[in-house]
Order: structure tokens, then C-alpha cells, then sequence
């Protein structure tokens, strides 16, 4: 799931990438992994230890209708194991001061989702729709060089988070600018 989003209590159900402009310099592949396979794959100790509240991610900024800041948080929604939501980004292993069970667990499951991932360039004009609740999304590094290029001319995708369900409106969660 994107980064954005991990340590929220309501994360979206959707997020949606439109691809502007193309990075001048190249990079920046996008990947899908089943979240829930790779799940299917780990020990029944990790998934447990996944399920425990022991995870840490960054701070809000610029979020709204998401919840409230959730810390510490589990990995796998508990409440519907092997089906619920996976909060997880590779990015908070460095941000979370765990154990060496929990960081094992969460490397475990990193490198499941790696195994059976698809990766892809967005070029102009593709438009992503990821269901969070059962792929997660993420990004590779755009090559060096970019913070020479004037930001008219830099890549530019714009996200938006939605919110699906009985009574909900798409589009009600806002998204924001990425480069």
C-alpha cells in the first residue's frame, strides 16, 4: 500500500495514479504485489507477530478523511486474518524500532511480496486503480539527475485515495501531488 497511508486507523480502499509527465531522466517503476498470497506464504508465527501492534510510519501531513494517526500499528488486520487490510511499506523497517521476531517477520513478508511482483512504467496518460485491500503498490527510485530538471519539466503523478462501500462517494478522500 502506498506510504501514505499505513499508520492511518480508515486507510482508502482504492488508490488511483494518473501519470502526467514521464521522469526526463527515467526510473520510477511502478509494482503490484498480492498481498494476500505473500501472506499465505509466511510462517503462522509471523502472521501472528505481523498481527501484533509493534509497527511504526512516519507522520500525517497533507491527509484528510483517513483517520486518526495509528501507533504503534499492526502489520495484518487481526479481525480477518489472510483477508483483512496489510498495512506495510519496506520503508518503515528503518523507521520502527522492533524486536528481532517482528523484524523478522515484517523482512519475511517483504520478501514475499517481492517474489511475485509485477513491475511496470506509467507513461503519459495511463491511469492506475489499485484496491488497497488486496494489492500493494509501490514505487522504485527515480534515477539520478532529477533535482536538476525545472519542476515544469519533472515527473509528475497525481493520486487520489477513494473509499468504497454502501452510502460511500468516490472521490471523498483527497489525494496529493507526487514526483
Amino acid at each position: 500500500m502506498p506510504d501514505d497511508t499505513v499508520n492511518a486507523t480508515l486507510p482508502p480502499d482504492y488508490t488511483t495514479l494518473l501519470c502526467v509527465r514521464s521522469g526526463p531522466f527515467g526510473g520510477g517503476r511502478s509494482s503490484l504485489s498480492d498481498v494476500h498470497a505473500a501472506v499465505a506464504r509466511l510462517s503462522e508465527d509471523n502472521r501472528a507477530l505481523l498481527a501484533e501492534p509493534a509497527f511504526h510510519y512516519g507522520t500525517f501531513f497533507d491527509l484528510f478523511g483517513v483517520g486518526e494517526e495509528y501507533k504503534p500499528f499492526p502489520v495484518l488486520d487481526a479481525s480477518d486474518p489472510g483477508k483483512g487490510f496489510v498495512r506495510f511499506t519496506a520503508k518503515m523497517l528503518g523507521r520502527s524500532e522492533l524486536g528481532q521476531a517482528h523484524a523478522d517477520a515484517a523482512r519475511e513478508l517483504a520478501e514475499e511480496l517481492v517474489r511475485e511482483q509485477v513491475r511496470f512504467m506509467l507513461q503519459p496518460g495511463d491511469y492506475l486503480i489499485v484496491n488497497q485491500r488486496r494489492f500493494l503498490h509501490g514505487r522504485e527510485a527515480l534515477h539520478v539527475g532529477q533535482e536538476s530538471v525545472p519542476a515544469a519539466d519533472r515527473r509528475l503523478l497525481l493520486q487520489l485515495f477513494l473509499r468504497a462501500g454502501a452510502g460511500a462517494r468516490l472521490g471523498r478522500v483527497a489525494g496529493r501531488r507526487h514526483r
